[in-house]
C-alpha cells in the first residue's frame, strides 16, 4: 500500500495572475535521458511524417518524480487527427519502456492534433497542459506561442464539463469486468479525475489551481468539509486502486453521483448553455 503523502503544490502565479510553468529541462533527472530517447525514437519510427513535436509533463519535468511511483506522461502533437492514424503500436511500446526502467511506474503516450494546440481564443486542456506543465523534448516548441492561463471558470470548466461522461465510461468499462489489472487501471484513472474535479469546483473561490492530487483534495475539503472523508477515499483509491469492479462501482454510485450533481450546480452558474470550451 502507498500511503497518502502531503506532496504537490498549487501553481505559482505571476503578477498578473497567470499560471507560471515550473517545468524545466534542467530539473529532469539525468536517469530519464534514455527514457526520453526511447520515447522519441518509438514515435518517429512509427509515424515518421506525422510528428510535429513531443512534450513531457507531470512530476518528471518539475523534478518531483518519486522512484517507482511516478509515471512518464507524454503529449505527442501530430499534423493529422490521431483518430486517422495507426496507433496499434502504442500500447506495446508503453509496456516495453515501462518494463525496461524500474524507476518509472508506467508510460502514457497521448496524441493530439496540431489544430487543437493552435486554439488561442477558448480554454482547451491540451494547450493549457503544454503551457503550464510541459517541456518540449522534440520538434518545434509551441509553448511560447500559446496563450497565458488564469485559474478561473474557463479552466474549471475543462475539468467539469466532461465529468459525467467520464464517470459513465468508467462504469461501462467496469461492469462485468473481471480483469484485475484493467479494473485497477480504470479505478485509478477515474479517481484521479474525481479528485481533480473536486479541486476544479473551488477554482473560482480560491483563484488557485493544481493537478497534484493531495492539494486538490485539500482545496476541495476546505469548502466541502462534510465530504472531506469521501474525497480522501477517492484520493486513496487513486493511488491504491481497488481490484474489485463491484466495490469501485459502489463508490461511483455514491460519491460519484454526488459530485456529478454538484458539478451540474456549478455548470448552471458558470456555463448554463453547456459549452465545451469557455473563452479565455
Amino acid at each position: 500500500m502507498t500511503e497518502i503523502k502531503e506532496i504537490g503544490s498549487l501553481c505559482s502565479l505571476d503578477e498578473n495572475g497567470y499560471i507560471i510553468n515550473q517545468s524545466d529541462h534542467k530539473k529532469i533527472n539525468n536517469k530519464f535521458e534514455e527514457v526520453i530517447r526511447l520515447i522519441n525514437e518509438s514515435c518517429l519510427s512509427a509515424l515518421p511524417k506525422e510528428i510535429h513535436s513531443i512534450y513531457i509533463r507531470g512530476s518528471v519535468p518539475r523534478g518531483l518524480d518519486i522512484e517507482g511511483v511516478s509515471d512518464v506522461d507524454v503529449i505527442i502533437i501530430t499534423y493529422s487527427d490521431p483518430k486517422e492514424l495507426d496507433l496499434e503500436w502504442v500500447e506495446d511500446r508503453e509496456r516495453f519502456i515501462d518494463q525496461k526502467f524500474s524507476f518509472i511506474n508506467g508510460v502514457e503516450l497521448g496524441f493530439s492534433p496540431l489544430s487543437e494546440v493552435e486554439e488561442s481564443i477558448y480554454c482547451s486542456m491540451i494547450p493549457f497542459i503544454l503551457k503550464t506543465y510541459g517541456v518540449c523534448i522534440y520538434g518545434e516548441n509551441l509553448i511560447s506561442k500559446l496563450p497565458d492561463y488564469k485559474p478561473d471558470s474557463s479552466l474549471a470548466n475543462e475539468h467539469l464539463i466532461h465529468l459525467t461522461p467520464l464517470i459513465d465510461k468508467a462504469k461501462y468499462d467496469l461492469t462485468g469486468n473481471d480483469d484485475i489489472e484493467d479494473i485497477k487501471d480504470c479505478c485509478s484513472w477515474i479517481m484521479r479525475i474525481i479528485v481533480r474535479a473536486g479541486g476544479a469546483l473551488v477554482i473560482v473561490q480560491e483563484q488557485s489551481y493544481t493537478r497534484d492530487l493531495y492539494p486538490a483534495y485539500k482545496l476541495f475539503s476546505k469548502h466541502y468539509p462534510q465530504k472531506e472523508q469521501e474525497m480522501k477515499t477517492a484520493l486513496w483509491y487513486a493511488i491504491n486502486p481497488l481490484s474489485s469492479s463491484e466495490e469501485t462501482l459502489k463508490f461511483l454510485d455514491r460519491f460519484g453521483r454526488w459530485i456529478e450533481s454538484e458539478t451540474e450546480n456549478w455548470l448552471e452558474v458558470y456555463n448554463p448553455t453547456r459549452k465545451m470550451h469557455l473563452p479565455l
